[in-house]
């Protein structure tokens, strides 16, 4: 390690001179990328007699037989930008008689038999299980029943207790994971560092599916307990929730409801009143609701 740091310190100095020369794609193969940075001040007379100062900032490698030299800040940083994005998504297909689920980290998850095991504890069975990757992404798809009808799950109750038994499960057995989950702020071992803007991350759209019923899309910030409060707000104003899809991508919440109002679609002047409702308590900040 010392002789890595007397690398550096050296190669702080000499470096204006080596940029130009092009010693760096010079460098032995132990020495790989890893963002150590430094600056050059390079000088010359100007056309009046004056002093010109131009600074360049150059990334240089600096790692020797894999011993990385790098400060515990930058180490934070990459490790950061290398955790994948967790994807959990409830699909619910017409033409199937069971609810899909989809899981995905990255390359990292193994066979998930504790996270079934914790599904067949919700009262549900696990009919059949595929796993596919595309893209160095490895998408785990199982087929869920309820064990008292094998049929699919309908209940958006219980369809909020499978999404945050999954990512309960995720945070437990991939802990890395829980600085890119909402819930990672209460119950990881790292919460987010960036959470996104409420009014720039909420979308909402209804449009008809069908005579009979209506889809209601919600794009916004996910949060614990989200799916019943979107649940419980079309409850108030009597709309009927026949089904639900559920799309947690990182940090973001992506659901699909399909909804009726007295056996029929939801006209436009009702579809008008659920989107404000939504919009206003969804975007309105934490302090309002405990101001009441």
């Amino acid at each position: 390690m010392a002789i890595a740091n007397a690398f550096c310190i050296s190669l702080r100095s000499t470096i204006s001179d080596a940029a130009d020369s092009g010693v760096f794609s010079t460098l032995p193969p132990q020495f790989t990328a890893s963002k150590l940075q430094s600056s050059a001040v390079l000088h010359s007379f100007s056309s009046s007699g004056g002093f010109v100062y131009r600074r360049k900032t150059y990334t240089v490698s600096c790692t020797l037989d894999g011993v990385d030299s790098l400060p515990p800040a930058l180490k934070d940083e990459q490790e950061s930008a290398s955790v994948p994005l967790p994807v959990v998504q409830i699909i619910q297909d017409t033409e199937c008689d069971a609810t899909a689920v989809e899981i995905s980290f990255g390359d990292r998850l193994g066979l998930l038999i504790d996270t079934m095991k914790a599904l067949k504890d919700l009262g549900l069975d696990v009919v059949k299980g595929t796993v596919t990757t595309q893209d160095a992404v490895k998408k785990t798809k199982i087929l869920i029943t309820r064990l008292d009808t094998g049929r699919k799950v309908e209940d958006p109750d219980l369809l909020e207790n499978i999404r945050l038994t999954i990512i309960n499960n995720l945070m437990k057995y991939h802990p890395e994971s829980s600085e890119r989950l909402a819930m990672g702020e209460a119950f990881g071992i790292k919460a987010p560092e960036k959470k996104p803007d409420v009014d720039v991350a909420t979308h909402i759209h209804v449009k008809d599916d069908g005579p009979k019923r209506s889809m209601l899309y919600v794009e916004t910030a996910d949060r614990s307990g989200l799916l019943m409060e979107i649940v419980k707000i079309m409850a108030d104003i009597n709309i009927h929730v026949e089904s639900a899809e559920i799309d947690t991508e990182g940090l973001i919440a992506k659901d699909k409801f399909y909804v009726s109002y007295g056996g029929a679609a939801l006209t436009k002047s009702l579809s008008q009143v659920l989107v404000n409702c939504l919009r206003y308590h969804l975007r309105r900040p934490e302090t309002d609701e405990e101001s009441y």
